[in-house]
């Protein structure tokens, strides 16, 4: 009979990663960032096509999108007067990605 010795587990690494968790977490919680992030799974887009898709006033926008650039989930790019924003992190797809299969795909209906 073998005994397994549990691997120990580096407690300050499980500590940062659930930090980092909890901020990209919080950062979702805002319903105005989750939907400019969801509009921006199906690619990049101009703050006019954002303003357009998900119907927040430009100020809101605008401040909304700073948090979002601040904590590292969108990045910019510049093309004459247009800004273009893109999803810059792959953490914040991948949870996109669960929540939107879990929210925003049509469930199949099932009978008993």
């Amino acid at each position: 009979m073998t005994t397994e010795t549990p691997i120990a587990m580096d407690v300050d690494a499980l500590r940062r990663a659930a930090d980092a968790a909890c901020r990209l977490m919080k950062v979702l919680s805002n319903p105005d960032r989750l939907l400019l992030l969801c509009q921006l799974t199906e690619g990049e887009k101009r703050v006019g096509e954002l303003e357009m898709l998900v119907g927040i006033a430009q100020p809101t926008l605008s401040q909304q999108l700073s948090v979002l650039r601040e904590e590292g989930l969108v990045t910019t790019r510049r093309e004459g007067k247009h800004i273009y924003y893109q999803i810059a992190s792959p953490q914040a797809l991948a949870l996109l990605g669960t929540l939107a299969e879990q929210f925003c795909e049509p469930q199949e209906k099932h009978t008993c």
